[in-house]
């Protein structure tokens, strides 16, 4: 009896020791990092928010990333499962600690990291149960070379009634987690913007000048400050100031971030953390225009010059013919008003895009210039487009009778509606071109107020316009232009073949975004518009029954084309960062983020090209200039790794570099040079000349 006494005391003591113990997920063990989840309560309650941490034990030297990882890296991701009604915030990041590594500046953990996760409980959870958590992370950790890591954890955690207390063997950890956090600031902070540098204000008179060092100012947005630039330090009567090199273009709204500084008391030195929100002050030195790189007017000249050289690009040569054959076709009579239609689409379409990108940008979205045709289902109906242009200008079909009278009707007898949806396509196809001082201007309008931005695209947009423009409201240059006659309509005929081409390499773009069986599917599209268009051109001029079967005949194929459009395109195949296909050039490696730290960590030269199959400038700079014998030697000779990053699909990694770099699309050509930290820009416009010369200056290996 007594010895079945010391039984049920001995299971009665396990038993409370296993309610004691904390809630834990198992442990995953990498090679560099030891990875598990903790549940600071002993359960949950129905509608309760209770807090977890994820642990990082990470090997001696080697560090992983904050959420801004300075100059290269990843931050840590936690992608969670969730049952029904539960719901995870976002990560609740600890100050952190910067690491040179070389030229460069990365700022993260090492050794051991708590990332606290609030969990919310749906107030419908069932007392008595246990629910299960999974979550999947991921993260980059670095030393020497940089390796991508990654865990799945699961966490079983028992529903209670009432509210769910704390446990006690859990406290430990999460006070160690809470005292690694910024404090918010008790001191009121104003960033004041300057060409060369910000000036980061904190207004703590007390602070004792003798006693405070080290302080670093970490932004969450890396354009705020570069992260390898020192930062000069001055205290004084009304309090401390920092001197931020700008990382890139100066975000609109308050600057938010975390300052770090070591304050001398007692002997003793303490590091204090405070998380920082400043607001954006007057301009530090002169006037910037608020960005720190770019003014508003300089913008607006540039991005007015930018438009104009697009109609220089061959995405706009096709439809350069149709404005040109329209002007002739109407006569000086009418050029003006037919230039200003025509202006009036520019503008219009300019605005759409414009006010679509800022929307997406606004929601978080990593877009930029070119971005909708980033998206599968509009270059496939933008083939369509050329194609029934082409087929249209081949004399397969005409759009008149009822359809042109629905044109004319809305726009007037002389066939404005044509000159202003001509203006409309042409902004479309010269989406995917980016022309000189582009680059600039966009990369600052993206970062501006909307009614800032939309004027620096309205600019773009009036600048691509203006050739056309001046020339209708010129009667000398108008008088000089050929008379109409049989000629035209061979020379209508023979542009019909430009517009085939860009259905082409469209469908050629779809082929690497959506994969074979949306080209097949887009393909047959194709044949069924171009049967669509024969019917129509053949009943089009028809009595009775025949022209009203022609017309059913040909809206049912036109709308089963674009229905089959719409179920293959949005297939995205490719996985983000790949470099796109290019039997021509297969020296590149595909860029990513971890391969770029590992090569400038080793302090090799780097060549990077941030491209897109559907970009024209990039297909024609990698034809004519990085794809020759004499280039593809130079980097052999140079010991220069090439890597190319592909945005022809969405990406929000490069979406990044391309902003911290100025620019808000591709191309973007970087080249990184051993012992610097900046890379050299190349212009968007290459020469082989251009970048034999930016090779010049490295020595061989």
């Amino acid at each position: 009896m007594k010895k079945l006494g010391l039984s049920v005391l001995s299971a009665l003591l396990l038993a409370g020791a296993v309610q004691a113990a904390p809630i834990r997920s198992n442990l995953v063990a990498t090679d560099n990092v030891e990875t598990f989840i903790t549940l600071e309560t002993a359960g949950v309650a129905p509608g309760q928010t209770v807090w977890a941490a994820l642990t990082q034990n990470i090997r001696p030297r080697w560090h992983t990333y904050w959420i801004n990882p300075g100059d290269s890296g990843i931050p840590t991701e936690i992608k969670w499962t969730l049952p029904e009604g539960w719901k995870a915030d976002a990560i609740t990041w600890p100050a952190p600690t910067r690491y040179p590594i070389g030229p460069l500046v990365n700022f993260g953990y090492s050794d051991q990291v708590h990332l606290l996760v609030p969990l919310t409980v749906p107030a419908t959870a069932t007392a008595g149960q246990a629910v299960q958590l999974d979550a999947k992370v991921d993260w980059l950790v670095c030393e020497d070379i940089c390796i991508p890591e990654s865990a799945d954890l699961s966490i079983t955690i028992p529903v209670v009634a009432g509210t769910a207390p704390v446990e006690p063997d859990a406290a430990p950890l999460f006070t160690q987690a809470r005292a690694s956090l910024p404090v918010p600031s008790p001191f009121p902070a104003t960033l004041s913007p300057g060409d060369k540098a910000h000036r980061l204000t904190l207004s703590a008179p007390g602070l004792d000048r003798g006693k405070i060092s080290e302080a670093f100012f970490f932004p969450h947005d890396y354009k705020v400050a570069a992260s390898n630039e020192p930062q000069t330090m001055m205290v004084d009567g009304q309090g401390l100031s920092l001197s931020l090199v700008p990382g890139g273009p100066l975000p609109a709204g308050p600057v938010t971030g975390v300052l770090t500084f070591t304050e001398e008391l007692d002997g003793q030195k303490l590091r204090h953390a405070f998380a920082v929100e400043a607001a954006i002050g007057a301009a530090a030195g002169p006037a910037s225009g608020g960005t720190g790189q770019t003014s508003w007017a300089t913008a607006l000249l540039l991005a007015l010059l930018g438009g104009a050289v697009l109609n220089l690009m061959p995405c706009v040569f096709p439809v350069l013919s149709m404005k040109a054959l329209a002007l002739l076709r109407h006569g000086p009579g009418h050029a003006r008003r037919h230039g200003l239609a025509y202006t009036a689409g520019v503008l219009a379409c300019f605005a759409v895009v414009a006010g679509a990108l800022l929307a997406l940008r606004a929601g978080g979205a990593a877009v930029g210039w070119g971005f909708q045709l980033q998206d599968p289902l509009v270059v496939s109906i933008l083939a369509y487009v050329m194609l029934l242009l082409g087929l249209s200008l081949s004399g397969v079909f005409t759009l008149g009778g009822s359809v042109m009278g629905v044109g004319q009707g809305l726009a007037g007898r002389d066939g404005l509606a044509g000159s202003f949806f001509t203006g409309v396509l042409a902004t479309v196809v010269a989406t995917p071109c980016t022309a000189p001082f582009m680059g600039t201007a966009l990369g600052f309008a993206i970062t501006q107020p909307w009614p800032v931005a939309l004027s620096v695209f309205l600019a773009l947009g009036l600048g691509m316009a203006l050739p056309f423009l001046a020339l209708s409201f010129s009667p000398a240059l108008l008088r000089r232009l050929p008379r109409p006659g049989l000629w035209m309509e061979r020379v209508k005929q023979a542009l019909a073949f430009p517009l085939y081409a860009s259905a082409a390499w469209l469908v050629w773009v779809l082929s690497i975004q959506a994969g074979p069986a949306a080209l097949a599917t887009v393909l047959t599209g194709m044949i069924v518009l171009a049967f669509a268009a024969w019917v129509y051109g053949q009943t089009r001029l028809s009595d009775g029954p025949g022209r009203t079967l022609g017309t059913v005949l040909a809206l049912l194929a036109l709308g089963g084309a674009v229905a089959g459009a719409t179920t293959a395109a949005p297939v995205v195949a490719p996985m983000a960062g790949s470099a796109p296909q290019n039997p021509g050039n297969a020296d590149h490696e595909p860029w990513s983020e971890a391969r770029q730290a590992d090569l400038l960590g080793q302090g090799k030269p780097v060549f990077i090209n941030f491209t897109a199959a559907w970009c024209v400038t990039c297909l024609v700079n990698e034809r004519t200039s990085l794809s020759t014998s004499a280039v593809k030697q130079a980097l052999k000779d140079k010991g220069v790794t090439y890597l190319k990053g592909d945005w022809t699909n969405r990406d929000a990694t490069i979406a990044r570099v391309l902003e911290s770099h100025g620019r808000s699309g591709v191309p973007l050509y970087l080249l990184y040079l051993p012992g610097k930290a900046e890379p050299l820009v190349l212009p968007q416009i290459l020469t082989e000349g251009t970048v034999l010369d930016a090779l010049a200056d490295l020595s061989s290996p």
